[in-house]
């Protein structure tokens, strides 16, 4: 695919291109983003350039991830960074993003989950678009549920970062919870009875 930007009430989200290396080094000295993402810790300048100039444009070109910059309309200036990336599962993908320290508060990255989300399920088909994050991380938690993505349970050794496999909180965000039609029918569990088929007496 080729590389777009998507706009919002306050920010573009375009494409990482060699001008962000300097910025995106500069945020990811942040302990934060070292603990909590899969970034190599530490953060080397040669790891910014790689991101920015090799492994982003690789994912459009591909079809497989689409890295956007998270810059401020009024002055450039980068808040963040977000990533959706394609699943094995026909329909599904993945979001993933972190802030700058200087810009965290304010709205930017659920404002960017929203914006991104719509573009994924009309432009590229799809059903369901999930998150995950280590458990503890409550910041990338409350950015996730204000956006409202729908909390579905923890998974056991869920993610791999740094060399350490870790249990991680699960969600997802459906085109219907936007006011979107998905690609397929969706047809929900209606909970009428218990597991085993036992009749729930509540109901």
């Amino acid at each position: 695919m080729e590389p777009i930007t998507l706009t919002t009430e306050r920010l573009f989200l375009r494409p990482f291109g060699q001008q962000d290396t300097y910025p995106v080094h500069a945020a990811c000295q942040d302990p934060d983003i070292q603990r909590w993402t899969v970034i190599p810790s530490p953060y080397r300048l040669t790891d910014a350039e790689l991101f920015t100039t090799k492994l982003c444009p690789a994912g459009w070109r591909d079809d497989s991830a689409y890295g956007f910059a998270l810059v401020l309309r009024e002055t450039g200036a980068l808040v963040g960074a977000l990533g959706i990336d394609r699943r094995s599962r026909p329909g599904t993908y993945e979001v993933g993003y972190w802030s700058t320290k200087e810009h965290r508060g304010r709205g930017y990255v659920t404002e960017a989950v929203l914006g991104s989300a719509r573009w994924a399920f009309s432009s590229l088909g799809a059903d369901r678009l999930e998150w995950r994050a280590e458990i503890g991380n409550l910041a990338s938690r409350a950015v996730a549920l204000r956006a409202g993505f729908r909390l579905e349970g923890d998974q056991r050794s869920g993610l791999l970062n740094k060399g350490v496999r870790r249990d991680a909180w699960t969600a997802a965000l459906l085109p219907s919870d936007l006011g979107l039609a998905g690609a397929h029918p969706y047809v929900p569990e209606r909970r009428s009875s218990r597991p085993g088929g036992v009749p729930d007496p509540g109901r």
